[in-house]
């Protein structure tokens, strides 16, 4: 396994680990308050947080598992890597004009907060699961 697949997967891992353990949390502490005054401010910042220090983490310790593969990229990998920065990215966009939208609208922040950290998480992920598609199926450069 290539090692930006390795990382791929790590990023997804991760990301679905934090993104799961949030919404636990939070709906956790819901019980019977309406989710707008369920504090989550703390709870968004540690889980973003601890997904970063894991994907670093993560990724040094695939990187030194892959020290007796070829660690230089080549076209493809770049291709591919491209191709998930581009999927992951739309999202974010999508992510981008519904938060501003909703500002606009004046919904409340719980909801602004939470579109955001969804956005990041779907970016994460299917940009992952692109990659992950890409090197598993075989990738075509349009």
């Amino acid at each position: 396994m290539a090692l930006e697949e390795k990382r791929a997967w790590t990023m997804a891992v991760v990301s679905i680990s934090a993104y799961l353990t949030y919404l636990v949390i939070v709906l956790g502490r819901a019980d019977g308050i309406p989710l707008t005054e369920v504090p989550y401010v703390t709870t968004l910042l540690w889980t973003v947080g601890a997904a970063v220090v894991g994907s670093i983490v993560l990724h040094a310790v695939a990187a030194m598992g892959s020290c007796d593969e070829g660690t230089t990229k080549d076209q493809r990998d770049r291709e591919i890597s491209r191709f998930g920065e581009y999927t992951g990215q739309s999202f974010l966009v999508i992510g981008g004009i519904a938060v501003l939208v909703m500002a606009m609208a004046e919904v409340d922040h719980f909801w602004i907060a939470n579109t955001i950290c969804l956005a990041f998480f779907l970016s994460a992920v299917l940009g992952s699961a692109a990659r992950i598609a890409a090197y598993r199926w075989g990738f075509q450069p349009w």
